[in-house]
């Protein structure tokens, strides 16, 4: 897939693993969206690459979609990265003083894990899916997931949940052909 002169998103771009990737897309000719919640960082580091900031919750179907038009407004979109953090409760399933792991926290680390990933990657597929192939291919989509969701670490339930359902999304990633 040619990355030059193609528009790419990084949700999480502001920071970290999602900030290497909006510097290498930058670096070999895409126009970068960094899509992140940290207005501060992601100004700067868009204005250091000359690319563009959208201030994003990856869980928020408005903000996504103003994050890919934005993308698109630079040329076809063509490569995503989603690398976003956030919260991360944590947590036994049954604590060492008999109590259940609290519910809602596990919602929250699972909406934001895994629903954010999905809530991405879906909008993008479909923009991307309007897009004439290049290379066999109408784009790239990258989700990073965590070694956590083989091996768990002790009291991280909850984002080992979410990170192994982020590594079962990719595997049921297929575009219909046209």
């Amino acid at each position: 897939m040619q990355i030059s002169g193609s528009s790419a998103i990084v949700v999480g771009g502001a920071g970290g693993l999602g900030e290497a990737m909006a510097r290498r897309l930058h670096a070999a000719g895409a126009k970068v969206v960094i899509a992140d919640l940290a207005d501060d960082k992601g100004k700067e580091l868009a204005g250091k690459l000359g690319a563009r900031y959208a201030r994003t919750d990856a869980t928020n179907t408005g903000d996504v979609q103003a994050a890919i038009a934005e993308a698109e407004s630079l040329g076809p979109l063509r490569f995503s990265v989603d690398a976003h953090g956030g919260p991360a409760s944590g947590g036994r399933l049954v604590g060492k003083d008999g109590t259940p792991l609290d519910l809602d926290s596990f919602k929250t680390t699972i909406e934001f894990y895994l629903t954010g990933v999905f809530n991405v990657m879906r909008l993008v597929a479909a923009a991307m899916a309007q897009q004439e192939p290049v290379d066999g291919a109408c784009g790239v989509i990258v989700n990073t997931a965590s070694i956590a969701a083989y091996e768990g670490q002790i009291g991280q339930l909850p984002y080992a949940a979410a990170k192994g359902g982020v590594v079962r999304l990719h595997g049921a990633l297929r575009f219909p052909p046209k």
